[in-house]
């Protein structure tokens, strides 16, 4: 897999001065944390959830959640169970078909030659856990792992024992994605307690968790609220000073946080078909990048990209999405542009060790060795699995080439 693999050479040579790395599902997880991106959620009750996987990964998703929780009702979970058992021993059999593989999913290969995203399932319960690996038998092999809901200590902890039983019953390494979404964690006299506590089960598991993602939509829930297609999840008071404060105890730069993925955007409409005029005229727009920004604000896609460049202030990376439509602008304002690229190399150079005050390349700025080391540190990263935008290249660029395919 590779961010903007979707898309031609040629084309990703024209928009990139460094390309985006290749990456598998048996990739390192540091790295596979930042690349994880737009994760993009479906109910596991689509009857067509194998051929979804892979006509998603054929338009640029590199990671997705097939969901037994919230997305179904109670009474569909035997049902998706079992669909889900069905839908990846398809994809395993398309997997064998296609060719020699290393045996992951990340080099697994569909029909139309797309690879298969990173693959998680949205459990309830504990117990779904080993018996899902259980019945996935030899087509376990295209799961990277669970998403484990409404995270607390206690609760956690079951999840994350059951998860280290179905790793060794599999052979294979399985990760977890807690999702931080109970009202504990919500309410002021309890959320140091919760958070504390989330830390202490976190830690112990270090090794098999992936990313922390945050339940938004369940901490408006608690009060009742509901953000408009205008506002970002920044401008709900109660919800921002609680993603402080899980970044604030969980997100840390020193060593001891994880990644913290941004929360997901409810609204959307038909994007891609309202794209197509503008983007059939030149896959660069020939000037017309304008046109497309206003067409974006029209759409109700302001807030989405107002909330996902807060969501990088922030110190969150990556988001859940509910829409393909949102994963092209996820990964578009995920590129490293040209200038951070270079303030970042600037600050990490080997002669600048010692410290000290350096004036920005772009002539703009002051580039302050040891306090923005970290922030340098984690735009690397983020540039070895986005890559780093031509100098000439912005978001519109970015953003028509992966709307494209």
């Amino acid at each position: 897999m590779r961010h903007f693999g979707h898309i031609s050479p040629t084309a990703r040579e024209g928009l990139f001065h460094k390309e985006p790395c290749v990456f598998t599902a048996e990739s390192p997880a540091r790295m596979l944390s930042v690349a994880l991106g737009a994760t993009l959620y479906s109910p596991a009750t689509r009857p067509s959830l194998a051929d979804d996987v892979l006509k998603q990964a054929a338009r640029g998703v590199v990671s997705m959640v097939l969901c037994l929780e919230d997305s179904i009702d109670d009474a569909e979970v035997t049902d998706a169970e079992a669909n889900l058992i069905r839908q990846f021993a398809a994809l395993a059999a398309r997997d064998a078909a296609s060719g020699p593989t290393t045996g992951s999913a990340g080099d697994a290969r569909g029909e139309a030659g797309a690879d298969v995203p990173l693959l998680f399932i949205r459990v309830r319960e504990p117990a779904q856990i080993t018996d899902l690996v259980r019945r996935l038998g030899d087509s376990v092999r295209m799961l990277s792992g669970f998403v484990l809901p409404k995270f607390t200590e206690e609760r956690g902890r079951h999840f994350l024992e059951a998860l280290a039983e179905a790793e060794t019953a599999c052979g294979r390494r399985l990760f977890a994605m807690p999702v931080l979404e109970s009202p504990e964690l919500l309410h002021l006299e309890t959320r140091g307690d919760i958070l504390r506590g989330i830390a202490r089960s976190v830690d112990k598991y270090r090794d098999r968790v992936l990313a922390l993602r945050l339940g938004v939509t369940d901490f408006c829930s608690a009060y009742g609220l509901r953000r408009a297609p205008d506002m970002t999840a920044y401008d709900v008071h109660i919800v921002a000073s609680v993603i402080a404060d899980v970044v604030n105890v969980l997100g840390r730069a020193d060593g001891s946080g994880f990644t913290i993925t941004g929360p997901v955007w409810e609204y959307f409409r038909r994007q891609e078909r309202m794209f197509k005029p503008q983007l059939r005229r030149s896959p660069f727009l020939e000037g017309r990048a304008e046109e497309l920004r206003t067409a974006l604000i029209e759409h109700d896609m302001d807030g989405l990209l107002r909330e996902i460049e807060l969501d990088r202030a922030n110190g969150l990376l990556g988001k859940t999405c509910i829409h393909p439509s949102h994963v092209a602008p996820v990964h578009a304002l995920s590129v490293v542009s040209h200038e951070e690229f270079t303030d970042a190399q600037d600050i990490l150079s080997p002669e600048r060790g010692g410290g000290g005050v350096l004036r920005s390349a772009y002539t703009n700025k002051m580039n302050e060795v040891k306090p923005h080391r970290a922030w340098a540190e984690r735009t690397l990263q983020r540039a070895e699995v986005f890559g780093v935008a031509r100098e000439d290249v912005g978001f519109v660029d970015l953003l028509a080439a992966g709307l494209t395919n």
